[in-house]
């Protein structure tokens, strides 16, 4: 899951760059929406809520901002009525490409997708074309230094997590979304700093690419996430250690 952790670092190096800018409040505010739409307002009684002010607030957003977006998901408050949709296609080399979407008009999307997948050196497939590649799972990165692993495998296992794994310079822990939560307040009862959390699409047997194919997946996925519709992208590359270095260079 090397690859993957790679991404999960742009990211979050580039969520807390849009913070500063109010540009990653839009696409959060969105998921609070949709998540208080489906699950209700109380984010004691739904989980994916929850996560979304979680992730609300990791980047400083507002509490105003976050209990409006609640408001609008429950019909207190009016607004735009945004749509999940799931976008499959392939990258440069063949590359499996997940893209999570919300938005308020389908066919302004479709084609803008569409047309980053092209520019990028891929193409958009039909629903299902890529999706059976990828599984969901809740991932939590923490920086290794000064941890004891057996402790913290005792930890997480007995909160539900499936694995543990050393990736680098952090560990990567790995559960059921169903178990995220239990897996996240119990890193937090052991004072561990965690540098990500999220629930993300993981691919079940990583491709093997080389540099400049990596390269220009990774280039594909910068340039659809930051689509204002984009909610999250994923890719199924597995990108040694060797290439995330060649990577780190630009």
């Amino acid at each position: 899951m090397s690859g993957h952790s790679h991404w999960a670092t742009i990211k979050h190096k580039k969520g807390a760059v849009d913070a500063k800018r109010g540009v990653h409040w839009s696409k959060l505010s969105r998921a609070i929406i949709i998540a208080a739409r489906h699950g209700g307002g109380d984010p004691n009684m739904n989980l994916k809520l929850r996560y979304a002010i979680g992730k609300a607030r990791e980047v400083s957003m507002p509490k105003d901002n976050i209990e409006r977006a609640i408001k609008r998901g429950t019909g207190e408050v009016e607004g735009l009525t945004f749509d999940e949709i799931t976008y499959e296609g392939f990258g440069p080399g063949g590359a499996a490409v997940l893209v999570e979407i919300l938005t308020d008009n389908r066919n302004r999307t479709n084609g803008e997708i569409r047309k980053l997948f092209e520019r990028g050196g891929g193409n958009m497939g039909g629903a299902g074309c890529v999706g059976y590649l990828f599984e969901r799972k809740g991932l939590f990165h923490i920086p290794a230094e000064g941890i004891d692993e057996d402790t913290l495998l005792a930890t997480v296992l007995d909160a539900g997590a499936d694995d543990l794994r050393r990736q680098g310079p952090s560990f990567e822990i790995v559960c059921d979304p169903l178990a995220f939560n239990k897996v996240q307040e119990e890193l937090q009862k052991a004072g561990l700093n965690v540098t990500n959390s999220e629930l993300a699409q993981i691919p079940k047997t990583p491709m093997d690419v080389d540099a400049e194919t990596a390269k220009r997946v990774v280039r594909l996925m910068e340039t659809l996430d930051d689509h204002d519709d984009v909610q999250n992208v994923y890719s199924n590359i597995n990108m040694t250690e060797e290439i995330i270095a060649e990577l780190e260079k630009e």
